[in-house]
């Protein structure tokens, strides 16, 4: 929805803000992640016995996810080896490495022309992810005081994610305190280095906010197009949806469908989800009402 946003390089591909919605596919190489997608085992390593059971590979089941995922229509896929749930196992950078670097290379070299993002919070992961294959930067601490990951993407000119967070869910006016905290990071961010049209914002739903937050969050969306940069949404089964219906993670696809399509009313560029195919679908349908997005005469 953001039409007045110059087209981004992401890697491989050019994202021409405004034209339609992209799909970003999720892949956790995590033992704890929320949604129960994660590909490693308890033991939290690589080669460990995981979700497919004994003796699968998580670096092979990742490349199966991602072509599944790029089979299903994503736009660009967004690999974390952290979960970020409440109450989740710190991973130091090491760890961190060991997880998401293989599984970055083996991606980049089964699909070389599907942008990466790599999730994490820390410059050194990071860096290692770059140097695998990936393309973007996903900093759901883009709000903070750290600059190392800021200066890394405009050292290495890679596209970043500025998502809003807090250690406390307090606000006295949530939408103008989300809007100012993103309007500064973005300001620090160019202040060192950032070409603007790198720059990509995330609302954080789900993060430092209540259930109720996340719902003004989704409903007034809108707010942030003044900010004049991309929008990334991620809702895909987070707990406020189950909180919201009374269901299991494994049970709120549609809930994620309808925040989507709200999402993207409201001026989503991005969507960041589990469910590629069916968001997609979501999304294609969205776009053809509100962008105008349907050639009559093609299936897209």
């Amino acid at each position: 929805m953001t039409a007045k946003a110059a087209a981004t390089r992401i890697g491989p591909a050019e994202f021409a803000w405004g034209s339609r919605t992209y799909v970003m596919g999720i892949l956790n190489i995590t033992p704890d992640s929320f949604s129960g997608d994660g590909l490693l085992g308890a033991e939290g390593r690589l080669g460990a016995r995981g979700p497919l059971g004994a003796g699968a590979d998580p670096v092979q089941a990742a490349v199966a996810s991602a072509r599944r995922m790029v089979s299903e229509g994503a736009d660009i896929l967004d690999i974390g080896g952290e979960s970020t749930r409440p109450g989740h196992a710190a991973v130091d950078a090491p760890e961190e490495s060991a997880r998401v670097v293989p599984v970055i290379a083996a991606v980049r070299a089964a699909l070389p022309a599907m942008p990466i993002s790599i999730d994490t919070t820390k410059a050194a992961v990071a860096e290692a992810a770059l140097d695998a294959g990936a393309d973007l930067i996903n900093d759901v601490w883009g709000v903070g005081a750290d600059e190392s990951l800021v200066r890394l993407a405009a050292a290495r000119r890679v596209p970043l994610v500025i998502m809003h967070n807090r250690a406390e869910a307090n606000y006295e006016d949530l939408m103008t305190e989300i809007v100012a905290d993103l309007r500064a990071a973005l300001d620090r961010a160019i202040a060192l280095g950032m070409d603007p049209d790198d720059l990509i914002v995330d609302p954080g739903f789900g993060f430092g906010k209540t259930p109720q937050h996340n719902l003004t969050v989704l409903r007034e969306l809108a707010a942030l197009r003044v900010l004049g940069r991309p929008i990334l949404l991620g809702t895909s089964r987070k707990s406020t949806l189950g909180r919201v219906l009374g269901l299991p993670t494994d049970e709120r696809l549609e809930a994620t469908i309808a925040t989507t399509a709200i999402g993207i009313m409201a001026g989503a560029d991005i969507v960041r989800v589990h469910d590629v195919q069916a968001n997609l679908r979501a999304a294609r349908m969205t776009d053809a009402v509100v962008r105008g997005a349907w050639n009559p005469d093609r299936v897209s």
